[in-house]
């Protein structure tokens, strides 16, 4: 593989691991509260479409499946860490535990919803891009992006707040996340087409999924 699409997979690696520890932080933006991950999380959708768009289904399956290693060895490494006596005169133990001592129902949760919801993202654009002859690169992003966010929001948020959070509520979570996620891929489609337009230009790489076979669980 080129440097290109090593460099889309770090990209897509880095932003996967820093939404889910920045996730950890809760902000308030125009009324509606969210995790700091917002900021860099949808990002990786974005670089996902790239990916499948240039180099199709098949490969971009590897990278799904490489960002989710990456993020378990995180987690464990994470947990270790944390499981470490302190130094006695280090007083930042507490800080530690709150940031990045996720619960185990909130990481599962996390990680269940990320394999759905990028494996379908990948499905559904290789899928559009048949289906449309590779034209209206837009409709097959933001398609994409529609199924592929819905579905990983609807997961994390049932698995990791049913029975703790009001229905409505978690009804208004799993809407609000959906609908920003889907207006930031929006927003940045201008820079999604000059992405593939240049990738599709130096790697001379256009894949189509005709014959691919869609197991996500074959590498």
């Amino acid at each position: 593989m080129s440097w290109r699409f090593i460099g889309c997979t770090a990209l897509f690696i880095t932003c996967l691991l820093t939404a889910n520890v920045t996730a950890s932080k809760l902000v308030q933006a125009g009324g509606l509260t969210l995790t700091a991950g917002i900021v860099i999380f949808p990002v990786s959708y974005i670089v996902a479409d790239v990916l499948t768009e240039v180099w199709g289904y098949a490969a971009t399956r590897k990278v799904i499946w490489l960002g989710f290693a990456c993020n378990a060895l995180m987690v464990v490494a994470i947990w270790v860490g944390g499981a470490l006596p302190p130094a006695p005169f280090w007083t930042g133990q507490a800080a530690y535990e709150e940031i990045l001592g996720q619960t185990p129902r909130l990481l599962g949760a996390s990680l269940v919803a990320y394999l759905i919801g990028e494996f379908a993202n990948a499905y559904v654009l290789a899928r559009l891009k048949i289906a449309t002859a590779g034209r209206w690169l837009w409709v097959r992003t933001i398609g994409s992006t529609i199924v592929g966010e819905g579905l990983d929001s609807l997961v994390f948020v049932a698995l990791a707040f049913t029975g703790t959070v009001a229905t409505g509520a978690l009804v208004m979570i799993f809407i609000n996340q959906w609908l920003i996620k889907v207006v930031y891929e929006a927003l940045a489609t201008p820079l999604t087409y000059a992405a593939v337009g240049w990738l599709k230009a130096r790697e001379h790489l256009d894949v189509f999924d005709a014959d691919t076979d869609f197991n996500p669980l074959r590498l």
